[in-house]
């Protein structure tokens, strides 16, 4: 599962990274939470960012019975699911992030957030898919899922879901309207763990409320249960 991302980046340095072009305003995001909206890049329109909401919720779709809880898709079945197959096959799209959030359980009611980085503290994407619904009251949203896999031996040790990450390379197959379903298939594989990095943060990451650079900094483990005086 996805559940939390970053994406701490201006507008001009996403417009550099992904070569597209963004027409409205963007503030660094440092916690992403699900129903948001956020830039992404389709198929449809590769040279420029589209902002969609992260997950398909109820307001979406009318007489449509979906989950709030509906923000990710598995990458393994995704060109099968009936409900998937359309957006796999014509409705593609990456989304931009330089980081994201698992928590570890260490108990039966503990779980330590940890924040997944690229080593080089890259910009990268995730895989996605997108959709169109129309509301109760006729209005046309954009709504996105992530894909998820397997995890690689670093995400393994806090869950057993991780986001597809992407390369340069592979971004541009998953957006190429002309690639096959084994090509795209073939890049939904785990990230390598030797090129990432995980480390604890605040559980401040816990609440959507916080959404700012402190959650970025390195939280020992004693420090999980109520020591916030680093991050006033």
């Amino acid at each position: 599962m996805c559940g939390r991302y970053s994406l701490a980046k201006s507008k001009i340095e996403l417009e550099e990274r992904f070569q597209a072009e963004m027409l409205a305003d963007f503030t660094p995001r440092y916690n992403i939470a699900p129903t948001q909206l956020v830039p992404v890049i389709t198929s449809a329109s590769p040279k420029g960012f589209s902002f969609f909401y992260w997950g398909i919720t109820p307001d979406f779709g009318q007489n449509k019975p979906v989950s709030a809880k509906l923000i990710n898709a598995r990458a393994e079945t995704v060109h099968e699911k009936v409900s998937f197959k359309n957006s796999f096959q014509s409705r593609r799209c990456i989304v931009p992030a330089d980081g994201f959030y698992e928590w570890k359980k260490v108990g039966k009611k503990t779980k330590i957030p940890h924040r997944f980085t690229h080593r080089e503290e890259q910009t990268f994407s995730f895989a996605g898919i997108w959709e169109e619904y129309e509301t109760v009251t006729g209005e046309s949203h954009h709504t996105f899922l992530i894909l998820t896999t397997s995890p690689n031996e670093l995400v393994a040790e806090v869950h057993d879901r991780m986001p597809v990450i992407l390369n340069p390379d592979q971004e541009k197959k998953w957006l190429d309207s002309y690639s096959s379903p084994e090509d795209l298939t073939s890049i939904l594989n785990p990230y390598s763990a030797d090129q990432m990095l995980s480390y604890p943060v605040s559980p401040l990451v816990n609440s959507v409320q916080n959404d700012s650079q402190n959650l970025f900094r390195k939280t020992s483990p004693m420090d999980q249960f109520g020591n916030y005086t680093l991050f006033g």
